[in-house]
């Protein structure tokens, strides 16, 4: 039978007379059965996984072991896309303050990512996921380091099969990155006037405890795993952005506006110094969404991930479109800053139900998203709560319709159902938990050495005062 070889055919030679095998005797003994294979590479890599499909029939072992591969592959991929979204939060935050701060929104942007993961390794990872070892069971589990993650099945298929197709350390590298965004959220909300050495304490106790334990409610096997009707967030409107967002907003109430914004005339606008700067970070947010929303995939199945990428993709443009139409509308000018945050809405509104959702769903869901932050940011510096980045609308307002959005929008199967009520359920619970627990933390650090710098420092800029060194110079040495 002729052989193809890249695309061409190649005749198959004649048998010579050195190829030709000598027939076997008539009353030769049957040829003795040959010994079974040595166990593969890949059978040892997959080691205590069930190698059958869904219908029971026995599934070749190589393959299983390419589809386990590239699901990793793509886990750390999707995890340093999420790295480059602290980049982003970092260059928006700048660009919308005043070029006075820019030193010092940066400087907390750094040691943000850094000590995200450093106490995600000491302490988060654990608690986040206890894995049986609840103090209180579905309630709190706070354990202590990751300890060798290769260790046992954790570095073969068994460590998650179809559902989690990564390893130990692959699974830890990608939920690090998602640790420090909250803390992220709120450095924006409190940036110009927050004492640098104060935020830094509630930095560390905000992502190290606060976050992860309600994260452990969620994605731990915590209680709002356990209703009746699961509560479903597949990528973090609440558990992620709204833990956020309500940290955000206790940490603004108890540190006060920045000094001239709000008069006796109304509100002052303090000007961002630079919107270019802000429009390269949510770019950036934009590209590093497909990584925090692809990743929660938790594989390469192509099924989800291309329609977690479309859905993604859907709700950021339909966001800016419909926050540039209301914005437009309200403010009788085309406001990018707020097109800007119309985008980052439309992210959040569709990070709760990026798998189970309709392509259309997904730009009803992200319009929404982009109309609620316009009239959000209006209405917080309404009520005198300063937030110059708009992070509390964003993130915290948007959660929360993100995550309602799962119940009104989510394909339901035989298997998988939505209940409003369990949506409200995790809403209440994490937005409170993350409220109290940031006005406790932030208020014995306001109690014991101050959260807000004084009068003078904050109209010099605290790159000035905090840090001695200015973000921008008149040299062109």
């Amino acid at each position: 039978m002729p052989m193809t070889v890249y695309g061409q055919d190649e005749v198959t030679p004649e048998p010579t007379e050195e190829m030709a095998e000598p027939a076997a005797p008539m009353d030769s003994a049957p040829a003795a059965e040959e010994p079974a294979p040595e166990p593969t590479e890949y059978q040892g890599l997959v080691e205590g996984y069930n190698a059958v499909d869904d219908d029971g029939n026995p599934v070749d072992v190589s393959e299983a072991f390419d589809f386990f591969t590239v699901s990793m592959l793509w886990t750390v991929i999707a995890a340093a896309m999420v790295f480059m979204m602290h980049l982003g939060f970092a260059t928006l935050e700048a660009g919308l303050c005043q070029k006075k701060n820019v030193v010092n929104i940066l400087f907390k942007n750094v040691f943000i990512i850094c000590i995200g993961l450093l106490t995600y390794a000491v302490i988060g990872f654990n608690t986040h996921y206890p894995a049986g070892s609840w103090q209180i069971d579905g309630i709190l589990g706070i354990n202590g380091p990751i300890g060798d993650l290769n260790d046992g099945n954790n570095k073969t298929w068994a460590y998650g099969g179809l559902a989690l197709a990564m390893t130990g350390y692959g699974d830890f590298i990608f939920q690090a990155m998602f640790a420090a965004t909250a803390a992220t959220i709120v450095s924006g909300a409190v940036a110009e006037r927050v004492k640098l050495p104060s935020f830094m304490i509630f930095a560390t106790f905000l992502v190290a405890i606060g976050y992860t334990v309600a994260g452990s409610w969620h994605w731990g096997g915590g209680f709002l795993s356990e209703l009746k009707v699961p509560f479903k967030d597949f990528a973090g409107s609440t558990v992620v952005h709204g833990f956020g967002g309500a940290a955000a907003l206790a940490c603004v109430l108890l540190l006060g506006a920045r000094r001239g914004k709000y008069t006796k005339d109304g509100v002052k606008p303090i000007l961002p110094h630079s919107q270019p700067l802000a429009t390269i970070g949510v770019f950036l947010l934009f590209f590093g969404w497909f990584g925090f929303n692809g990743g929660s995939v938790l594989s390469a199945d192509p099924g989800p991930l291309g329609l977690v990428f479309t859905t993604t993709a859907l709700a950021a443009a339909a966001g800016g479109v419909f926050s540039i139409i209301t914005s437009w509308i309200v403010l009788k000018k085309p406001d990018l800053s707020m097109a800007l945050n119309g985008i980052l809405g439309g992210l959040v509104s569709i990070t709760a139900a990026a798998d189970i959702v309709s392509v259309m769903s997904a730009v009803v869901a992200g319009a929404i998203g982009g109309v609620l932050v316009v009239f959000s940011i209006l209405a917080f510096d309404k009520v005198k709560i300063d937030d110059p980045v708009g992070a509390i609308s964003v993130h915290g307002v948007c959660g929360i319709w993100g995550t309602l959005a799962v119940a009104i929008f989510g394909i339901e199967t035989e298997e998988t159902k939505f209940s409003m009520f369990s949506q409200l359920i995790g809403i209440v619970s994490v937005y409170g938990f993350a409220f109290i627990f940031s006005l406790v933390v932030f208020g014995i650090i306001k109690a014991v050495m101050g959260v807000r710098v004084d009068a003078q420092e904050e109209e010099a800029g605290l790159d000035i005062a905090e840090h001695g060194s200015p973000a921008y110079t008149d040299s062109h040495a």
